[in-house]
């Protein structure tokens, strides 16, 4: 079935303290969103890839892959308000693909085992979110005040999040609700379930100037 990923990336600097939006930090000596892309391409270089960023982003985007000669064929389109509109506007630009992942642009270091445990998932079951074990107790804030849960009972949800194409494309015509949390809660709300696969602990979001050293220590981890 052929592949498409619409990669979004709409963060600021503001958790990194700096002006540079998130997704354009170097990470091992290039920005961090083009290690995301690259995931993908290595995965699959048949795959389809769209990138979402602010309209405001796009040429320096364009600057960024000459300075860095960075040659992966993808296409380029201005996200919107929400992250459900960018990722719509994304979507908007999908034609033949039978099944589309939707990613973080700020999670560079998502492998191959995950990206095959997505696609072939979606493939069988319509959808696949990455998930993994909660290791921190949890516990429930009340009227009361809080109450502990069993962690063993939750999941952290990654992405990407894989679905049938023809499935999630009328999802996204049903407008915005304040309750979508990720494409998995807009495919949920039109009434299909949601099949989880695992994730990986290293598939991390790159938020924080923590997150951007830890990923550093990866990438290096792998090299070697």
């Amino acid at each position: 079935m052929s592949r498409s990923a619409v990669i979004v990336a709409g963060g600021s600097g503001t958790r990194m303290k700096t002006s540079i939006p998130k997704q354009f930090l170097l990470l091992h000596g290039k920005p961090i969103l083009m290690h995301t892309l690259a995931a993908f391409h290595s995965f699959d270089s048949a795959i389809d890839l769209v990138l979402v960023l602010p309209a405001d982003q796009l040429d320096h985007w364009t600057d960024l892959c000459r300075q860095h000669s960075f040659s992966i064929p993808h296409r380029l389109t201005a996200g919107g308000n929400t992250r459900f509109h960018s990722v719509k506007n994304g979507l908007d630009l999908i034609t033949t693909s039978k099944v589309v992942a939707i990613h973080d642009g700020v999670r560079p270091l998502v492998n191959a085992e995950t990206l095959t445990a997505c696609f072939e998932g979606a493939e069988k079951n319509k959808s696949a979110v990455p998930a993994v074990p909660v290791t921190d107790s949890l516990r429930k804030i009340t009227l009361e005040g809080n109450e502990s849960v069993l962690r063993g009972a939750y999941r952290s949800v990654q992405t990407p999040q894989c679905f049938r194409v023809n499935l999630l494309l009328p999802c996204y015509d049903e407008g915005f609700r304040e309750d979508f949390t990720d494409d998995a809660s807009v495919f949920e709300a039109a009434g299909y379930k949601i099949n989880l696969v695992d994730g990986h602990p290293t598939n991390i979001k790159i938020t924080t100037p923590q997150d951007l050293k830890l990923a550093e220590y990866l990438i290096a981890e792998k090299g070697n």
